[in-house]
């Protein structure tokens, strides 16, 4: 069995962490530390397995207090394995001593990183077993949470407010929904990559409270949550709900409020058309448009929005899908009119009296032959080799540093992806995975905005680990049903995707392409005629590739990979054509093409019959291709700051 152990741990860090070793704790134990390779940070979830089939799991410090008693003072042989990193195939054999140390290293292949699990018990376990300190107060069994999935938080007076769904304890199971606050970061709370200290509402006996308790013999489900300002400016916490009747099938839902001096959320209103829908959960983003304040909810159900009121909130006439889907087919799904003009093409917009248009009802309207592949509202392509994806959008908020919408999108079975968008609607093409579980589950995932860092460089997102649907059965202790954090760094180049490329065409018939860094004002998003390709926007990195110019010229813009000679920007960068790249399945060659002697324009697609120009010789560049024959473009919503 190979000996496969990296001993590259920074040298003054490792002294530190001896010297926290009490010696009494210290001469019981073997401490097994696992790092990641890149970061030298400890690595959560990682199973040691030995030849008697004894598992040993990673605490979220990265560390297993090893000291089981048969195998002290010898040569152990484990088996390694964690989702998303590296571990040696072969295993690893070690000289098990007790009061001896061990640092391992590991490679990671997700993008994103693991920090560590913010609920459950013993959270930093086999760390206080070493008299390690642990970054939160209460570890052990906080709230006396054993497990619980499905996270919802919102920033409301001044602190953050949790909520759970189905929750277990030692001794039963709370199916009314869990909560609890912490402290925002700086001011008072955890750096958001060292923990979250949570303060969880309890009862006289620290159990976790019922925080929705109108169950009534049902599980009560919170889908997502709104803070708004009643009729005297104060505000107030609002949640949807979802009764879930014991044979399993949802039944009553509404809007509660919750109660500062109870801890608890008091039904308010129950809405009758909810009854029996399924129950969805959402992180909805506050959005301005040039007509009042929105709530924007995208999730599996597709892009909803509702007016930032508690009178709106309650009246399901008053949420808007964003739908190609006409109005008049409503209850008739199975053959829906579709919105179109008079010249054929494809109309989405804002409607209260349609359905919404999410992942699986446009496969129905494709499968039908009511809208062609090119006309679908999810474009969803995995930037590494062109192919659809099937995930479905979990949250979205703005980011400052990428100057754009993100995504964070779920995929059965336990995968997490990221795309972004120029508007709240899209155009939502290309992602990449940034966490994969294999065939364990971690559903319910979302960003937090609230602990964004470096002006939205670090991003943070949580999911339930969970064997869940999948058909895993062999779970993980302490782990399972539980939240996972995970961080993700957005300048790591593997993120730069590429972004829609604009053809604008102003009254002046001035034609220009642009990208939305420099969309200055509403008038260009109104005169944009096409998305003819996408590039990679030029503050993102751009190792390997090339920065494509537009120089003016009274036949048009002309692009080239060539400066001016005068100080410019890149419009945007894209790949050599002279690439290796150029038989991916992403890349297409960008073309000039002119009329005669007349206007330039560029091109990655075949001219449509009857057009007559003339295609340059060779390429300017490769770019990607747009999937998409639409304009799903919101630009007027822009996002709404929120006050920390």
């Amino acid at each position: 069995m190979k000996k496969l152990i990296f001993f590259s741990f920074i040298a003054c860090l490792q002294c530190f962490f001896c010297s926290l070793l009490t010696a009494q704790d210290s001469s019981k134990f073997f401490t097994i530390r696992v790092i990641d390779q890149e970061t030298g940070r400890g690595v959560p979830l990682v199973e040691f397995k030995t030849t008697s089939n004894l598992s040993y799991y990673t605490d979220s410090h990265g560390i297993i207090a090893f000291g089981e008693t048969g195998l002290l003072n010898q040569e152990v042989g484990f088996e390694l394995f964690s989702y998303g990193y590296q571990c040696p195939e072969d295993g690893l054999e070690l000289n098990i001593k007790p009061g001896k140390s061990v640092t391992i290293a590991i490679r990671r292949v997700n993008i994103a990183e693991r920090l560590y699990r913010i609920t459950g018990q013993d959270i930093y376990g086999h760390s206080v077993r070493l008299g390690l300190p642990s970054p939160i107060k209460n570890q052990a069994l906080n709230g006396k949470v054993t497990g619980q999935d499905t996270f919802i938080e919102t920033l409301y007076n001044g602190k953050i407010y949790w909520f759970w769904g189905d929750t277990f304890s030692p001794t039963g199971f709370n199916g009314e929904a869990s909560g609890a606050t912490s402290e925002l970061p700086g001011k008072g709370g955890l750096d958001p990559s060292t923990g979250v200290d949570l303060n969880y509402f309890t009862d006289e006996a620290g159990l976790n409270k019922h925080i929705c308790p109108f169950g009534e013999g049902a599980l009560v489900w919170i889908g997502w949550l709104a803070v708004l300002k009643d009729e005297n400016g104060k505000e107030q916490l609002y949640a949807t709900y979802r009764r879930i009747n014991k044979d399993g099938k949802p039944g009553e839902g509404g809007i509660a409020a919750f109660n500062d001096s109870t801890e608890t959320f008091n039904r308010i209103k129950v809405i009758d058309e909810w009854y029996g829908k399924d129950h969805r959960s959402a992180h909805p983003v506050v959005v301005n448009s040039e007509d009042g304040k929105y709530l924007y909810i995208i999730n599996h159900d597709g892009i909803e929005r509702v007016r930032a009121n508690i009178s709106n909130l309650s009246d399901p006439s008053k949420y808007e899908r964003y739908t190609c889907i006409a109005a008049t087919s409503k209850n008739d799904i199975a053959l829906p009119k579709i919105n179109r003009d008079n010249s054929g093409r494809l109309i989405y917009r804002w409607s209260s009296n349609s359905p919404g248009l999410n992942y699986d009802i446009q496969k129905k309207l494709l499968d039908s032959g009511r809208i062609a592949k090119s006309e679908g509202l999810w474009q969803l392509r995995d930037v590494t080799t062109g192919n659809a994806v099937s995930v479905n959008p979990a949250s979205v908020f703005w980011n400052e540093y990428r100057n754009r919408w993100v995504m964070i999108a779920y995929e059965f079975v336990g995968g997490v992806w990221y795309f972004e968008g120029d508007t709240p609607t899209g155009p939502w093409t290309y992602g990449r995975k940034i966490v994969s579980h294999n065939n364990y589950d971690f559903y319910n995932v979302g960003q937090h905005p609230l602990f964004d860092q470096d002006g939205g460089r670090l991003i943070y997102f949580e999911g339930t680990y969970t064997t869940g649907f999948s058909s895993n059965t062999n779970k993980t202790p302490l782990y399972d049903y539980n939240q996972m954090m995970y961080r993700l760094s957005l300048d790591d180049k593997r993120l730069s995707l590429p972004a829609p490329v604009y053809f604008v065409k102003n009254k002046q018939k001035n034609e220009t392409y642009l990208m939305r860094e420099d969309m200055k004002n509403i008038q260009q998003w109104e005169q944009i005629v096409s998305i003819p390709f996408y590039a990679i926007p030029p503050s993102y990195q751009h190792e390997n590739y090339v920065p494509v110019y537009a120089h003016p010229s009274k036949y048009g813009e002309i692009l080239s990979i060539s400066p001016g000679k005068g100080p410019e920007r890149p419009v945007f960068y894209a790949m050599s054509a002279d690439s290796a790249f150029s038989a991916a399945k992403t890349m297409v060659a960008l073309y000039a093409f002119r009329f005669g002697k007349g206007r330039i324009f560029y091109s990655s697609e075949a001219l449509p019959a009857g057009i007559k120009a003339t295609r340059s010789e060779k390429p300017v560049c490769l770019v990607w291709q747009n999937p998409s024959s639409i304009l799903s473009l919101d630009y007027k919503a822009e996002h709404a700051r929120q006050n920390k």
